[in-house]
């Protein structure tokens, strides 16, 4: 029984206008994506690769094309019911982490279910803190927690509501390399766990073949689109 497509873009583009006019950062970029895959963006500074990541994920809107998140059109949607989808659907793991610092990290990944109401949580929110090596540091705050650490605390919470989707920025970018690696394991190991599609954004190769695809931008365009290179 063929997988159902969890994302589908068609013919992307995104246009800012500036001082000096028009600047486009995405042009007509379509792939699709099935449930359960993983699809590594990869591309020089600049070539598009965040704008699309938050397009896919309905952050932005795009100037034109389609984004089809998890069986929801996020262009019909406004911005209440495209919030109302990421909660449901989406994980996200960025390279800054963007805890909330007056949080604990129990509290911290607790925030998504918090938002849509759900309460008698914590036991699953200590699971997984203890999933990504922290169950001992559960009340400490970001600050008292080590860049490495903040972010297993930000996969935690990207986990929490069960994600379809998991959105991944650049996630192991600020990180040293034994840390680095250390989380990539919990990714993927997490992913296969929960059966959730990846969408990752990276600069690292290596890390990107660990996807089963690889789509490369370039000027903010498709340069190609192609199954990952397997050692």
């Amino acid at each position: 029984m063929p997988s159902q497509t969890m994302l589908r873009v068609e013919r992307l583009t995104k246009t800012y206008w500036t001082a000096a006019g028009p600047l486009t950062v995405l042009h007509d970029t379509s792939f699709g994506l099935e449930g359960g895959s993983s699809i590594a963006v990869v591309g020089p500074s600049g070539s598009g690769k965040t704008t699309l990541l938050g397009l896919c994920a309905g952050l932005d809107r795009a100037t034109s094309g389609s984004v089809e998140l998890a069986g929801e059109s996020l262009d019909a949607l406004d911005e209440d019911a495209r919030a109302r989808v990421r909660n449901s659907s989406v994980g996200f793991v960025f390279q800054n982490f963007q805890l909330i610092p007056t949080l604990t990290a129990l509290e911290n990944v607790l925030v998504p279910l918090e938002l849509r109401g759900d309460r008698g949580c914590e036991p699953q929110a200590r699971a997984l803190l203890e999933r990504v090596g922290l169950g001992d540091r559960a009340s400490h705050y970001p600050v008292q927690l080590s860049g490495g650490e903040q972010q297993r605390v930000a996969l935690a919470r990207a986990f929490i509501n069960r994600p379809k989707i998991l959105f991944c920025d650049e996630p192991t970018g600020d990180l040293d390399s034994v840390t680095a690696e250390s989380m990539v394991e919990l990714i993927f190991g997490l992913n296969r766990e929960h059966a959730t599609t990846l969408v990752l954004v990276t600069h690292n190769l290596e890390l990107a073949g660990r996807c089963r695809r690889v789509l490369r931008l370039k000027g903010g365009r498709v340069a190609s689109d192609e199954p990952a290179a397997r050692s």
